[in-house]
């Protein structure tokens, strides 16, 4: 069996933290008050979270923010050409 390690500066695996939320420690406050884990540096706080089912939202990635930049209305992606285009600038300025 592989040991895959979730802190390194208190020697934590994966499959203790698994054991822990096993015995009931829900929340990664709880798996620290077990093992330390993610009370040092800290790092390993999100990957305790994904364990758990927390907070285990994928990476933005550009394609996906292109993909979003696509879908908004031109007014936002893209405000100096619907300025241009409406003549917004020009009645702000007259006001």
């Amino acid at each position: 069996m592989t040991r895959v390690y979730v802190c390194s500066c208190f020697g934590i695996t994966e499959q203790q933290v698994k054991q822990h939320a096993v015995d009931g420690r829900c929340t990664p406050r709880q798996i620290a008050s077990a093992c330390k884990a993610g009370t040092d540096c800290g790092s390993c706080v999100k990957r305790i979270q994904g364990l758990l089912g927390r907070g285990a939202a994928p990476a933005r990635t550009a394609p996906a923010a292109a993909q979003r930049l696509a879908a908004m209305p031109a007014a936002v992606a893209e405000p100096e050409r619907v300025v241009a285009e409406t003549g917004i600038a020009a009645e702000a300025e007259a006001a």
